[in-house]
Parts: structure tokens; C-alpha cells; sequence
């Protein structure tokens, strides 16, 4: 995955840092992360579908 993409903390993020998890979106793909562990941790993509079925899911 690339270092160049627009990484982004969510908005349920809190100021303290110990719930941070950052998304960066690409044409096809949403990418996730754990801020907390640099830019050098683990992290996934998911389809852009999959990613708003997800969403659809955990708001209900």
C-alpha cells in the first residue's frame, strides 16, 4: 500500500490519542489503520462496497 495516500483520523477518535484509528481512501479501496503504531504498522484495505456495507451494518 502506498505512503503517498491521505490518512485521516476518525471522527470518533479521542483527543487523547488511546482511540485513534485513521482511514485513507484510494479510487477503488478504503484503507485503515491504528495511528498509534506509525506509519510502519499493520494495516488493511477493503473494497469501497464492502466498506459501505460495513458502514451501513454498524450504524443500525
Amino acid at each position: 500500500m502506498s505512503d503517498e495516500l491521505s490518512w485521516f483520523k476518525s471522527s470518533y477518535s479521542d483527543s487523547e490519542g488511546s482511540a485513534c484509528i485513521e482511514v485513507a481512501v484510494s479510487p477503488h479501496s478504503i484503507h485503515v489503520r491504528d495511528s498509534k503504531l506509525g506509519v510502519e504498522g499493520p494495516r488493511f484495505a477493503v473494497d469501497a462496497d464492502a466498506w459501505s456495507a460495513f458502514l451501513s451494518y454498524a450504524a443500525r
